[in-house]
């Protein structure tokens, strides 16, 4: 049996050495740690790689560093709106949400149409009611600001553009990073992924990305690999970037590896793509690729220390 392993992503993009001061790098490596090391923790304790994804999700939701949940970046109508998914490699369940407004955690909403609905996707309204009715809290869409997303809105508008959130050039302090994810291996030998983002800075009111889209952010399969994207969605959709990487290896034997540079290095790019990926394959091995100058990332073998990286080494 493989080694139990997770790793994590907080969002792929112009991440540079010079654009992070030291104590913001710090911010970063220290939230990335804990959270990895909170999935590693459970994976050490027997906890099925589902179980795993959500939580550490949940807590990548929770932390205002990154464009998911709390931090979430504004739409052009100054609101919040975003998309989930989750899949379980073994059955291939999955479940996502998109255009939510009102769930404090849009991953555990994907969970509960995962394991209580007959479908697959719920967007908008109907997927908060749902979630309502299985006793899930609504709240404020003013609980997902803050003042730095703000200013990333009135910065967007006014160069007349819709921004990846690590889009903004130069990055400055006031800037927050990406989409966020976490593939996982557990003790039992399952695979499943896990994604959630705010979308894009001044996007359409509407607008849903890849990351809900079973195959293009977010993808599980026994038999191959746990895949969770991050980058410029509609390429990713346009791509089927995750279930890509399943499928060359699959049905043209390709390894982890090359799979992953396949899509990341060549196919996206030759469409204007920009981003990276995490995955972890069904013999534990991981890839973290990515075109971009940067990509907030962690992994962790059970009973391991734990590897953290941003830029490109």
């Amino acid at each position: 049996m493989s080694k139990a392993v997770i790793a994590i992503h907080g969002g792929a993009g112009a991440i540079s050495r010079g654009q992070l001061s030291p104590q913001r790098e710090q911010q970063y490596v220290a939230a990335l740690s804990a959270i990895v090391e909170k999935g590693q923790q459970m994976l050490e304790a027997d906890a099925s790689a589902l179980d795993v994804v959500t939580e550490v999700v949940r807590l990548l939701e929770e932390c205002p560093l990154f464009n998911a949940g709390t931090g979430a970046v504004f739409t052009s109508a100054e609101q919040h709106e975003m998309d989930a998914c989750i899949m379980d490699g073994n059955l291939l369940q999955a479940g996502a949400v998109a255009g939510v407004k009102h769930l404090r955690n849009p991953i555990l909403a994907a969970r509960l149409v995962l394991e209580r609905s007959p479908h697959v996707l719920l967007i908008g309204e109907g997927a908060e009611q749902f979630a309502a009715s299985q006793g899930m809290e609504q709240v404020e869409n003013s609980l997902f600001s803050t003042p730095e997303r703000y200013q990333q809105l009135l910065q967007a508008r006014e160069a007349g553009e819709t921004r990846l959130d690590h889009d903004a050039a130069p990055l400055d302090e006031r800037s927050k990073m990406g989409t966020v994810g976490a593939v996982a291996l557990d003790s039992m030998g399952n695979l499943a992924a896990a994604t959630s983002t705010g979308g894009m800075t001044n996007k359409l009111p509407g607008r849903v990305g890849d990351t809900p889209i079973v195959g293009a952010g977010c993808y599980a399969n026994n038999a191959s690999v746990a895949v969770s994207c991050t980058g410029t969605g509609e390429v990713f959709m346009r791509t089927l970037a995750a279930y890509d990487i399943s499928a060359l290896m699959e049905y043209a034997g390709l390894s982890l590896q090359e799979a992953c540079e396949r899509v990341i290095l060549e196919k996206l790019p030759a469409l204007g793509g920009s981003g990276g990926l995490i995955a972890i394959d069904r013999e534990g091995n991981v890839a973290l690729p990515f075109n971009s100058e940067g990509m907030y990332r962690a992994f962790a073998f059970a009973g391991d220390a734990p590897n953290v990286g941003i830029y490109s080494e």
